[in-house]
C-alpha cells in the first residue's frame, strides 16, 4: 500500500498540475489525442487539433487510467477537479468533473484558467456539499484560498482516475498528458500519461 501511495502521489505531483509549469525554463505542453503507433517508449499521437506528434515516455512512466463515473461517486469529502465556464452570477458551470484517487488529495489545489475551451477554468478542491436542482447538481467545493459553487448539468461527463499500466497505451487509445516537455527537435517527453479505458476519451 505504501508503494502504491508513493506511486500515485508522484504521478499526481509531476503530471497533474493545473498551471504551475509556466515559470520553468523548459516549455511544457498539454497533449490530447489518439495513439496511432507504439514503438518501444515512443508514442505516435494524432492530437485533438489534428497534429502528428511523437511522445517519448520515461522508462518509469506512470500511467493513470480514466474511466466513467457518475454523480453518485461525487461525495462529501471527495477531492475533485472541475473544468467549467464562469457564469454571470459568479458560479461555475461544469464542462466535466474528474474524481482524484484519495492518495492524490491536495494535488494542484486551487482555481485558475484552463484550456479545454476559451475562457474555461479549472478548480481542484474538496467537495463540501451537493444539492440536486432543476439545472443539475449544485456542488460547493472548498480549497485553501476559497470556495466555488459549481453547477453540474446532467450532460457533463464525470470520470475518475484509477491505477493504470503501460499495456493500456496501444493504438486507438485516447490519452491526455498535462505537462509534456518540448524538445529542441520538436518531439515531446512525458513522465506521466492518463489513458481512457474502454474506449473513453479523457474529457480533461
Amino acid at each position: 500500500m505504501g508503494q502504491f501511495r508513493r506511486w500515485t502521489i508522484a504521478a499526481a505531483t509531476v503530471g497533474l498540475v493545473v498551471a504551475a509549469t509556466a515559470a520553468v525554463a523548459q516549455e511544457r505542453v498539454r497533449v490530447r489525442g489518439t495513439i496511432e503507433k507504439v514503438d518501444g517508449n515512443v508514442l505516435s499521437v494524432k492530437t485533438r487539433e489534428g497534429q502528428d506528434v511523437k511522445v517519448k515516455l520515461a522508462d518509469n512512466v506512470r500511467v493513470l487510467g480514466v474511466e466513467k463515473a457518475t454523480m453518485a461517486d461525487v461525495k462529501q469529502g471527495s477531492y475533485i477537479g472541475v473544468s467549467a465556464m464562469p457564469q454571470t452570477d459568479g458560479s461555475q458551470k461544469a464542462l466535466h468533473v474528474h474524481i482524484f484517487l484519495d492518495a492524490m488529495r491536495g494535488v494542484a489545489e486551487g482555481f485558475g484558467p484552463w484550456d479545454v475551451r476559451p475562457n474555461s477554468t479549472m478548480t481542484n478542491a474538496t467537495v463540501d456539499t451537493t444539492v440536486a436542482g432543476t439545472d443539475g447538481q449544485t456542488v460547493t467545493v472548498k480549497y485553501k484560498d476559497g470556495e466555488k459553487k459549481i453547477i453540474v448539468p446532467p450532460d457533463a461527463p464525470i470520470v475518475k482516475y484509477v491505477p493504470g499500466n503501460k499495456d493500456e497505451l496501444k493504438p486507438g487509445a485516447k490519452i491526455f498528458i498535462v505537462a509534456a516537455v518540448k524538445q529542441p527537435d520538436g518531439t515531446l517527453e512525458a513522465p506521466n500519461v492518463s489513458v481512457g479505458l474502454g474506449g473513453l476519451t479523457p474529457p480533461m
